[in-house]
């Protein structure tokens, strides 16, 4: 009996090893994984990221703007503790990519080494989940190969159909078109997006400085050839003596479903062949065929049927056309982002019924919105033809916003355009804008460590605007009622509608006055050149705005205006800043944070544009990197020195922005001409 019971335990342990080998092996050289089920505790997942009951790593499902990751759990010992060498690796894997539709397709894949384990603060779209604004930053380390499904001009993509070689950088050191080299036929092309799964090898060797990157369709012998081949690729400043190795996909407003199938990788050797059989299945593309006899024999009432209702159709569809008929011009073409159909926007929103409506202003109204289909909340900005923004505003935050990429702004999905009407689509905002928590007495108020989360929100926001994107975005409209909240109450700087750009060293060019009284830099007037120095001002002033509970300028009694930056600077020369910080707030706040927002809003608001702080300068005061260096006495030096244009002055007193002791309030956004 004890010898059957032997044997049985062996034949049990020997299924559990089968099992084991089967799923997935790991050692301290490497790992294999035929399928990902049971797969769950050796992965790190991020995002979308997820396993599938089929045993798929599905990595981005069809979710706009969404990235998904899945890193093995542990880091990988990449460099011999003695000399610091890299050791070679080697890896193999299966992916699939779907798009939803047949013309438009999220933006791709990427093998990453990846000195984190935690990447999600980078960000989606063309950056692949991997980069929050193109390259590396602080702690960030990363290798990565990119499967490229969309060409992106600004990061150098030579078309959408690529892999590329990136070194703490989206803009690849090596890229070439997707193909390999089949002995018989020679050179095959391959498309990312056709939806088949396809095998991918990557090999380097630190000897030689090379890095190998094969691809062929699932069941093709490894190629003889390298698709893409680099030599004297040094990686020793980048790959840290442990790693995390994984994988990234992102989505922007366009989306598919980016799988990996099996996954192989090895230190010191070549990567263990995957066991094809074993892989798990790709959901059906598509529906299934008609049964073909069927179809013979209904074939001849189904014309019949077609014939009598083809009249009535074509009616229809024409009069469907031109209630949902929209227009396209070629500029949408090269810098829009994706388009919205009419149709889509209009279920969206109940056909913009009043339940819908989150607000309405001098440049239109906004509704909420939840999209067919994918069940996305989103906000639709609606513009009529009479609006004061024009086409001249709507194309500025068109190819602004549509390009941007940043945490602390608010994302523009897409647009639309339709006879008289121009609409754009944001990802939704649950908690509206931060001016109703400041105002609105219906509302909470905001406590001051969520005040201060948005200040320095708001300030990383504008640091990529003035500094950190490819070309320099001015703003041009800073204020509270620009400053839209999410579930979190995380700052997003929305309405684009008045910004500038330019190129980076170059100067901005003289325009029209614009913007909301009270947050007008003084010399405006006498420029009209919107700098990054009068973002800084109108800054300054959102930041007394924030601490004070109180709008730029106030009524007191008739015809007395009480500036706000004035009173702020009487309080500080007095000795009692406090005493300006905003009475919802009781005792309940850090007094030093307190006083740092008012003299940082001071100095920002400086008359003088060459004394005020850039916003990467605000970062490091704000985080107490650096001291503030302004006094209020010389403060109200330069301002009693500064002198406003006539006509600027007749501007102030004709569109006020202004509120009023008796809880009456006048807030817009002005064209001034």
């Amino acid at each position: 009996m004890g010898k059957c019971m032997s044997q049985a335990m062996i034949s049990k342990s020997l299924v559990f090893i089968f099992l084991v080998q089967l799923i997935a092996v790991s050692s301290e050289d490497g790992f294999i994984f035929n399928g990902f089920k049971g797969a769950g505790a050796k992965l790190s997942l991020g995002g979308l990221g997820e396993i599938t009951s089929e045993g798929l790593l599905r990595l981005t499902n069809y979710t706009k703007e969404g990235m998904g990751h899945g890193f093995y759990s542990m880091p990988i010992h990449l460099k011999k503790s003695s000399s610091g060498i890299i050791l070679p690796f080697s890896t193999t894997f299966v992916f699939a990519i779907q798009p939803k539709g047949e013309d438009a397709n999220g933006h791709g894949l990427a093998f990453a080494i990846s000195s984190l384990k935690d990447i999600s603060e980078a960000m989606p779209s063309q950056y692949l989940g991997i980069f929050s604004n193109g390259s590396a930053k602080g702690e960030e380390h990363i290798v990565a190969i990119e499967f490229d499904t969309v060409q992106n001009l600004d990061l150098g993509d030579i078309d959408d159909n690529h892999v590329g070689i990136d070194i703490n950088s989206l803009k690849s050191v090596n890229s070439t078109p997707v193909s390999y080299v089949d002995d018989k036929d020679g050179v095959l092309n391959l498309t990312l997006v056709s939806g088949n799964p396809m095998q991918v090898w990557i090999d380097y060797s630190a000897m030689d400085m090379k890095l190998d990157v094969v691809i062929s369709p699932l069941g093709v012998p490894k190629p003889k050839h390298s698709l893409l081949s680099t030599k004297l690729v040094n990686l020793s400043t980048v790959i840290l003596d442990d790693m995390y190795v994984g994988f990234s996909a992102s989505n922007g407003a366009a989306t598919s479903s980016h799988y990996i199938l099996g996954w192989s990788f090895s230190i010191n050797g070549k990567a263990q062949d995957l066991d094809i059989s074993q892989l798990p299945s790709l959901p059906q593309q598509g529906k299934s065929k008609k049964n073909q006899t069927l179809l013979l024999v209904a074939l001849p009432l189904a014309a019949v049927i077609l014939l009598l209702l083809c009249i009535g159709g074509i009616i229809l569809i024409l009069n469907r056309r031109k209630k949902y008929a929209e227009v396209l011009e070629e500029w949408e073409v090269e810098f829009g982002p994706h388009r919205f159909s009419y149709k889509d926007l209009f279920k969206a929103t109940k056909g913009f019924k009043e339940e819908n409506l989150l607000g309405a202003g001098g440049f239109g109204q906004v509704y909420k919105g939840l999209l067919p289909g994918s069940k996305m909340e989103i906000a639709v900005k609606k513009i009529s033809h009479e609006s004061r923004q024009g086409m001249r505003e709507f194309v500025s935050e068109i190819v602004s916003m549509g390009r941007l990429r940043h945490r602390n702004l608010v994302q523009l999905l897409g647009y639309c355009r339709r006879q008289g009407e121009l609409l754009l689509v944001y990802d939704f905002m649950p908690n509206g804008s931060l001016e109703k928590f400041l105002f609105d007495k219906t509302r909470p108020s905001l406590s001051w460590s969520q005040r201060f989360q948005v200040i320095k929100g708001v300030a990383s926001g504008l640091l990529y605007l003035h500094e950190e994107w490819e070309q320099v975005v001015i703003h041009r409209d800073i204020k509270a009622s620009n400053i839209l909240l999410d579930s979190e109450f995380n700052a997003k700087v929305s309405d684009f509608g008045l910004a500038r750009l330019y190129d980076h060293g170059s100067n901005p060019r003289t325009t029209r006055i614009v913007g909301t009284i009270g947050y007008l830099a003084p010399e405006l007037s006498k420029t009209g050149k919107a700098t990054v120095s009068t973002d800084m001002y109108a800054f300054g002033t959102f930041l007394l705005e924030v601490a004070c509970g109180r709008r730029p300028l106030e009524v007191r009694s008739v015809g007395e205006i009480v500036d706000l930056f004035d009173m702020v600077l009487d309080c500080w020369k007095k000795g009692a800043i406090l005493n300006a910080t905003d009475p919802k707030l009781g005792s309940d706040y850090v007094a030093e944070e307190v006083e740092l927002v008012l003299k940082l809003g001071l100095s920002c608001s400086h008359p003088e544009p060459t004394s005020r702080p850039s916003m990467r300068q605000v970062m490091r005061i704000l985080e107490g990197d650096v001291p503030l260096q302004h006094s209020p006495d010389g403060l109200q030096a330069s301002a009693a020195a500064v002198s406003y244009d006539d006509s600027f002055d007749n501007v102030v007193l004709s569109y006020p922005s202004i509120s009023d002791t008796t809880g009456g309030t006048e807030s817009a956004s002005e064209v001034l001409l």
